[in-house]
C-alpha cells in the first residue's frame, strides 16, 4: 500500500478527531470572550462601536486554521516526542510562571523554564529512581523533548508575527489612556487570540504507527513508528501604541516577533543535534523575549504621542466602518482644522460647523504628513452619523483603559475602563450608566462590537447624540430626517 495514502488517511483522521474535542471549542469560546470584553470596554470609553465580536472570532478562527495547516506541514518534517506528562508539564510550568508576570503565559517561557530545570536535574545527577514521593515527576521533567517543544514554540512565534501583520492593523482599535500628568492621550491597543489547531508528528506507542519515507528533524532511535498528535492552541498579542501609526506598529511588532521565532526554532534545532545547546537554547527562549520586551518599550520611549489635541484643530484618533468620515478617506492621526469654512477647536465648534450645511460636508484636514487637503461628502437621509469619527481625548474625558496587568490578581482588579483621576464629576455622571451596564468587562481592548446600528426612534436618536457628544464624536449633528424633509438614504441621492 502506498505510505503516502496511509498518512493521508492518518491526517484525516487526526483532524477529524480534533474537531470532536471539546479543547478546540474551548479556546474559540475563549477568543468569543476576549473580544466580547473589548466590546463592552469600547462601549465605557466611547458609547458606541466598530466591530463585532462574532466577526472578529470568524476572522481570527479562519487565520489560526490556515496558520495551523501551516505549522503542521512544518511540524511533518520536525517531528517531537509530545506526550500527555509533557503536556501537562507546560501547563504546570506556565501556571506557576504566572504567578510571578501575567506575560509569562507563554509556551517559549514554558519550555525555557522546563529546559533549565532539566539541565540542573541532569547536572546534579538525579534521575528520580531515589527521590522518593518525587520520583514521577523528576522522571516526566528528564523524558521532555526540549529541543522539540522549543522548536514548536519557535514556530508558534513566527505564526503570531505574521498573525499580528495580517490583522494587527485592521482590527487595532483606539483607546484613551493617562499620560504621565493626568491628561488623557489617545492610544491604539494591537490585540488578538487566535486559536490554531495543530496535527503534530509523535513517536507511536507499540507497533500501531506508520513507517516515514523520511526522517523527522526531531527523531527517536526506538520509534517503530509515527502518527500524529492533534490538539489547539492559543496565540494570544496585546500591546499598545502612542507614538506610532497602528499599520506601522503591527509591521514592526509583527516583524520582530517573527525574527524571535526564528532564532528560538534555530537554536532548538541545533540543540538536537548538539546536546550542551539546550540549556543554551532554553535560556535565550527567556532572554531574547525579553528582549523584545524591552525594544518595544524603547520605540515607544522618548517620542510624542500623535493622538492628542494640541489646539491647532481636532485631532481624530479613529473613524467608525461604513461611515461618511471612512468614505472620505479619514484618517488616525490627521487634523480637522475647517468644516464648512468655519475653524474648529473644539467638539462644539465642530457640532455648529456641521449645522451650517444640512445636506452637504466639507472639510479641511492636515494630513500626517503636514500637508492639507480637502475632503467632501453629501450627506443622506437615514444616516445614523454625520461624520463618524472618535477624535483624540480632551480635558472632558472621564473614562481611560486601566494600565495593563503584571499579574493575574491586579488584572481581575483592573480590568475594564476606570476613571480619569480629576475628571469632571458632570461628565463623569452622564456615562455613570454606561459603566454599570458595562462593568463586568476585563482583558486588554481588542476590537469593537459589529456594524452600525440603524436610525433609532427620536427619543433614542436624542440620547446617544448627547452621549456621542460627551464623548468627542463629531457626529449627531442633524436635524431629524422627517424634519429637513431629507430623502431616505437607500436613494443614495444627494442633498440639495
Amino acid at each position: 500500500m502506498d505510505p503516502y495514502l496511509d498518512w493521508l488517511r492518518e491526517a484525516g483522521r487526526a483532524a477529524a478527531g480534533l474537531f470532536t474535542l471539546p479543547y478546540f471549542y474551548i479556546a474559540v469560546l475563549f477568543a468569543w470572550w476576549h473580544a466580547r470584553n473589548s466590546v463592552v470596554l469600547q462601549r465605557q470609553m466611547f458609547h458606541v462601536r466598530m466591530y463585532g465580536s462574532l466577526s472578529l472570532l470568524i476572522s481570527r478562527t479562519l487565520a489560526g486554521l490556515g496558520a495551523g495547516l501551516c505549522l503542521s506541514l512544518i511540524g511533518l518534517g520536525a517531528g517531537a516526542q509530545l506526550t500527555n506528562e509533557t503536556l501537562l508539564c507546560v501547563w504546570l510550568a506556565m501556571a506557576v510562571l504566572a504567578l510571578f508576570r501575567l506575560r509569562y503565559i507563554c509556551l517559549a517561557y514554558a519550555a525555557g523554564a522546563l529546559g533549565l530545570v532539566q539541565a540542573v536535574l541532569s547536572w546534579t545527577g538525579w534521575s528520580g529512581d531515589a527521590a522518593g514521593a518525587a520520583g514521577p515527576a523528576i522522571r516526566a521533567l528528564l523524558q521532555i523533548d526540549v529541543p522539540g517543544l522549543l522548536f514548536l514554540a519557535g514556530l508558534l512565534h513566527v505564526a503570531e508575527g505574521a498573525l499580528v501583520r495580517l490583522q494587527g492593523a485592521k482590527q487595532a482599535v483606539p483607546l484613551f489612556l493617562e499620560g504621565k500628568r493626568g491628561k488623557p492621550i489617545g492610544a491604539y491597543s494591537l490585540s488578538g487570540l487566535w486559536p490554531v489547531p495543530l496535527l503534530w508528528l509523535v513517536p507511536a506507542g507499540g507497533t500501531d504507527g506508520l513507517a516515514l519515507p523520511w526522517t523527522p528533524l526531531f527523531s527517536s532511535s526506538d520509534a517503530a513508528g509515527w502518527s500524529l498528535l492533534a490538539f489547539p492552541v492559543l496565540i494570544g498579542f496585546t500591546d499598545r501604541t502612542k507614538t506610532r501609526w497602528p499599520e506601522d506598529k503591527a509591521r514592526e511588532s509583527g516583524n520582530t516577533l517573527m525574527l524571535y521565532g526564528l532564532a528560538v526554532a534555530v537554536l532548538a534545532a541545533g540543540a538536537a543535534f548538539w546536546e550542551p545547546l539546550v540549556p543554551v537554547a532554553a535560556l535565550g527562549a527567556f532572554a531574547l523575549h525579553e528582549g523584545v520586551l524591552l525594544l518595544g518599550r524603547w520605540r515607544e520611549s522618548g517620542r510624542q504621542p500623535v493622538y492628542a489635541q494640541d489646539g491647532r484643530g481636532l485631532t481624530v484618533l479613529a473613524t467608525l466602518p461604513g461611515t461618511p468620515a471612512a468614505e472620505m478617506g479619514l484618517q488616525a492621526g490627521e487634523r480637522i482644522t475647517r468644516v464648512n469654512g468655519m475653524k474648529v477647536r473644539t467638539k462644539e465648534q465642530l457640532h455648529d460647523a456641521l449645522q451650517l450645511q444640512s445636506a452637504f460636508s466639507k472639510l479641511e484636514v492636515v494630513n500626517r504628513e503636514g500637508h492639507v487637503k480637502f475632503v467632501q461628502r453629501a450627506r443622506y437621509a437615514g444616516e445614523h452619523y454625520q461624520l463618524g469619527i472618535i477624535l483624540a481625548p480632551d480635558e472632558d474625558a472621564d473614562v481611560v483603559a486601566a494600565p495593563r496587568s503584571a499579574s493575574i490578581w491586579r488584572g481581575l482588579r483592573q480590568a475594564g475602563a476606570r476613571r480619569r483621576r480629576g475628571a469632571d464629576p458632570a461628565h463623569a455622571a452622564r456615562s455613570d450608566e454606561a459603566l454599570r451596564e458595562a462593568s463586568g468587562a476585563s482583558g486588554e481592548l481588542a476590537a469593537a462590537a459589529a456594524g452600525i446600528e440603524a436610525a433609532e426612534p427620536e427619543a433614542g436618536r436624542l440620547a446617544e447624540e448627547r452621549a456621542a457628544a460627551s464623548s468627542g464624536l463629531g457626529t449627531s449633528a442633524n436635524p431629524a430626517p422627517e424634519e429637513a424633509g431629507l430623502p431616505p438614504r437607500r436613494s443614495r441621492k444627494p442633498l440639495s
